[in-house]
């Protein structure tokens, strides 16, 4: 397959997609190297993602630099996510010589739990954050004794490629940590099908986490899914309007709206809304879309002419508020867009028009919807009438408001007069339709691991 650089349309690199046949030599290799994975000592195995996490730190330049020219990441994203990545591996480097067991009291003898290594885990990784959103699977996964198959996006295989090169370079054992190219279709499918693979990790859309939860529930494999997203940004009339206004667009438009956690619906109080709507149209007019490379870009390209040209499909020039600007000539270039609610438009009530289906589906580009909503109760109504429930915001300076709403908003991921959802020591993951299971923190090792429960009879 050609990889192409979303920024100019240059071809960059050229990789070979596995057929089905090489993701079962895959399997085969990593269910060998299980057995010796799992048996080496926790420190002995901390000490190793730690070296891989160093490797990391080493060539974070490097890492970043290929995010850049196969994905289109600004420069400071891209360097923000090559430590992260280099995070990730200390944190879960911290793991194998704390994955304790109880012991249980019991009559006539002693109970002991031990958490086991689920065996072979597929990795199936978006397009939209490559090297970041693989290395949550992949190192708490390793950090359980688990081996590891990472299938990249078919557009964006570079990172997770060389990552699995320092990998090896840090001393992790062939077939601990590989990585297989190819389409969802035939190397992702046989993944999920394969029955020697005892879990999957996926993020991507909810259309294909549905189809990969049935074809796994055929052989009760384990799950992980971090689906799609249509959340909420909540602003009251009593917060701070500049901040709230100022801190929107990149709540949106941060790697160019190409993010499930993106706060594409915006809900004002309606005694604020019109004043919160110029506020909001002169920042985002004020967004620089540009060069990645050019530390001054905040916005770079989208993914691909065929993605472009979904996200376009939800902006009428009719229907635009306010627009910001995009560069011309080579690249996948998108203007960020404000849609506001047209007149007599109820956020509650279904419909067909063309606000509508921005304002309810997942677009995965720089295009924000905004409506009004009455008071406190309007809002929460407003915010969970979605099948999606994984982040959003509360601005408000009332801190039993900001409590209550939160309480009641049905996502996994909320910020308070922020938008900060993901931080790697904390839980991240979705309520109803945007998946199952969670990623990060101190959760994530227990969805690679099986409860072992044995009794010791002293009798």
């Amino acid at each position: 397959m050609k990889i192409v650089n979303p920024a100019t349309e240059e071809v960059i690199a050229e990789v070979e997609m596995a057929d089905a046949t090489e993701v079962d030599r895959a399997v085969e290799r990593a269910k060998d190297a299980f057995a010796t994975w799992r048996s080496v000592s926790p420190g002995d195995r901390a000490r190793l993602l730690r070296r891989f996490a160093e490797k990391v730190e080493d060539h974070a330049e490097e890492l970043a630099r290929l995010e850049i020219a196969n994905a289109g990441h600004t420069a400071g994203n891209a360097r923000w996510e090559a430590g992260n990545v280099r995070d990730v591996l200390h944190f879960y480097a911290g793991a194998p010589e704390r994955d304790h067991g109880r012991q249980i009291p019991v009559a006539g003898g002693v109970d002991v739990t031990f958490q086991e290594p689920l065996g072979v885990v597929g990795v199936i990784v978006p397009w939209n954050f490559p090297m970041v959103i693989m290395t949550w699977g992949v190192a708490p996964a390793l950090a359980a004794g688990n081996t590891v198959i990472v299938k990249p996006a078919e557009w964006t295989p570079l990172t997770a490629r060389r990552l699995a090169e320092l990998a090896l370079e840090a001393g992790l054992p062939e077939g601990v940590l590989q990585v297989i190219p190819g389409e969802g279709e035939v190397a992702g499918a046989r993944l999920v099908d394969h029955p020697d693979v005892r879990k999957i990790v996926f993020t991507g859309s909810t259309e294909v986490g549905k189809l990969i939860a049935a074809q796994a529930a055929s052989q009760v494999k384990r799950v992980t899914l971090e689906l799609g997203g249509k959340s909420a940004n909540i602003v009251f009339a009593d917060s701070d309007l500049d901040r709230a206004a100022s801190s929107a667009p990149m709540a949106v438009f941060d790697n160019s709206g190409q993010d499930c956690c993106a706060r594409s619906r915006i809900l004002v109080e309606r005694s604020v809304y019109d004043d919160f709507l110029v506020r909001l149209s002169h920042a985002v007019q004020a967004i620089k879309v540009g060069d990645p490379l050019d530390p001054a870009s905040e916005m770079g390209p989208l993914i691909s002419a065929e993605h472009r040209d979904r996200v376009a499909s939800f902006v009428g020039a009719e229907g635009v508020h306010a627009a910001g600007s995009c560069p011309s000539g080579p690249g996948y270039w998108f203007a960020p867009a404000v849609l506001a609610a047209p007149a007599g438009f109820d956020p509650l009530a279904g419909g067909s028009g063309a606000f509508h289906r921005a304002f309810t589906e997942e677009i995965f580009g720089p295009v924000v919807s905004v409506v009004p909503f009455d008071d406190e109760a309007h809002a929460v109504q407003i915010a969970n009438n979605t099948t999606y429930g994984l982040s959003g915001s509360i601005w408000t300076r009332d801190v039993g408001r900001a409590l209550r709403v939160a309480r009641a908003v049905e996502a996994g991921n909320l910020s308070v007069n922020s938008h900060s959802s993901v931080r790697y020591w904390t839980p991240f993951g979705g309520f109803k339709q945007s998946g199952l299971g969670r990623e990060l923190g101190p959760d994530a090792l227990a969805a690679f691991t099986e409860t072992k429960n044995v009794f010791i009879s002293t009798e």
